[in-house]
């Protein structure tokens, strides 16, 4: 489970009035001194025994209850929910404002949350609301914003483009309770889409989510990276919708140019991009190289990939066994060559600025062909502010017809590299060499180096030389 940033709990501690709460409740209270007294909800109360100190912005029972703490703890109290499911009601300001009579119940079976999904959408719709509440529970948590940020995926365009999520079980608090049919029916649902689990549980619980969209925008699939800390030990750090996978994440790519990189999981597939190297995909890790993804790369007529796998055994064997079936359909393969042991996401946070280095990597990828390398530049780079394919429109009904015909029109423009949104480099010297020109001038990447062994050597102006 997701943890509360300690911020938030102090912040509603401190912002949020119990006088407003206590009154909301039907509580009537009368000054006595720097306290407030009325009678006690939470017990047959005949005599006023409930204090609460504004200044401090606590409360405690004098009376048979003996009850007492800040505001979360009245709305536990009140409501009958968990600790967490207090919280979510005080960050929504969603507290109840009618009276309440009688005693507070023991464990509330009603959500007051409002539900982030329809009870009559179809499966289609259903999947591309979570995914909504999902992107928007994610732009209000702070570790999982920090988690991207060490990950050096800090872009704004990136997190609206891929529609990326996080699961921190508040989705359950949202939906009516199980004991209903309303919310029975609709925990059934999302466990038959592999959004929840027999035991009830989200099963991307704690984790960035990755949605994977058709060319329709349709979810195909979603992957989920676990973001928190301590947890027991076995507990698997990447996860799928059960069933096979499905989908080509940014398939529009895939229309878009003939040259394509191929990453073998999505964290690196995104630095790619946010590098500005807009032509990725990926494959479902170095065993998840689908029939459908091979597919996509005949469909859409790709002349090039540059299988950007980690460099380890296992994802030296996978780049070698891909790379023979793609060239067996006509499509030369270059196999980009990171220091050992590393992965092209850990390379770009070793390496600044991250463009340069990542361009340095393509460039010098390793063709995987017979005979003599093709002397033709391996990728060319170009200043775009905007994408030649705009993305899927999330829940759109129109047919991928439209979108495939305007992107192959495009199909002969220079392929997009260096981003506008890219991370500026340190000083004005390290500036990726196109960093100046007009978005409509493309360059080649060139950056003076030697290859040796293991190791690329960047050489600078001065003669100096920078290990990559």
């Amino acid at each position: 489970m997701a943890r509360i940033p300690d911020e938030v709990i102090e912040r509603l501690k401190q912002e949020v009035s119990l006088e407003r709460l206590a009154e909301a409740r039907g509580v009537k209270l009368k000054r006595h001194g720097a306290d407030l007294l009325g009678l006690c909800p939470f017990h047959d109360d005949h005599e006023p025994s409930l204090v609460i100190s504004p200044k401090k912005n606590l409360w405690h029972c004098l009376g048979a209850c003996n009850k007492g703490g800040d505001v979360i703890a009245w709305v536990m109290h009140a409501e009958g929910i968990s600790f967490r499911h207090a919280v979510e009601l005080l960050r929504q300001d969603h507290i109840p404002l009618a009276g309440h009579t009688g005693e507070p119940p023991k464990h509330s079976t009603v959500r007051r949350l409002p539900a982030p999904i329809d009870r009559d959408a179809d499966d289609r719709a259903l999947l591309l609301q979570v995914v909504s509440y999902y992107n928007e529970t994610l732009k209000q948590s702070p570790d999982a914003l920090k988690y991207l940020e060490a990950r050096g995926l800090k872009s704004s365009e990136m997190m609206e483009r891929f529609r990326l999520g996080f699961a921190n079980r508040t989705l359950g608090y949202r939906l009516p309770a199980s004991t209903r049919q309303a919310g029975a029916e609709l925990r059934g649902r999302l466990q038959r889409l592999g959004l929840y689990r027999e035991s009830g549980h989200e099963h991307f619980n704690g984790s960035l989510v990755i949605p994977i969209f058709d060319l329709n925008g349709d979810v195909m699939q979603m992957y989920g990276r676990k973001v928190t800390e301590g947890l027991r030990p076995g507990t698997p750090m990447h996860l799928y919708l059960p069933g096979p996978h499905r989908g080509v994440w940014n398939e529009e790519a895939l229309i878009a140019s003939k040259e394509i990189i191929l990453c073998e999981a999505l964290i690196d597939a995104l630095t790619f991009w946010c590098a500005g190297y807009r032509h990725v995909t990926t494959s479902y890790g170095v065993n998840g190289f689908t029939a459908e993804i091979k597919a996509a790369f005949q469909k859409h007529g790709t002349q090039k990939v540059y299988i950007a796998y980690d460099r380890d055994q296992a994802g030296e064997t996978a780049a070698q066994q891909h790379a023979e079936e793609l060239m067996v359909l006509g499509i030369e393969c270059f196999r980009v060559q990171f220091p050992k042991s590393m992965d092209a996401n850990e390379y770009a946070l070793k390496m600044h600025p991250a463009p340069k280095a990542l361009g340095v990597m393509l460039n010098s990828a390793a063709w995987l062909g017979k005979g003599k390398r093709p002397a033709a530049p391996v990728i060319q780079a170009v200043v775009a502010p905007e994408s030649p394919v705009e993305p899927p429109k999330i829940g759109s009904q129109e047919p991928a017809t439209k979108e495939t015909t305007a992107a192959k029109e495009k199909m002969n423009e220079p392929v997009l590299s260096l981003a506008a949104e890219a991370a500026e480099p340190a000083t004005a010297e390290e500036a990726p060499p196109c960093a100046s020109l007009p978005p409509t001038l493309a360059t080649t990447v060139d950056v003076p180096t030697e290859i040796k062994g293991e190791e690329i050597v960047k050489i600078g102006r001065a003669s100096c030389r920078e290990r990559v």
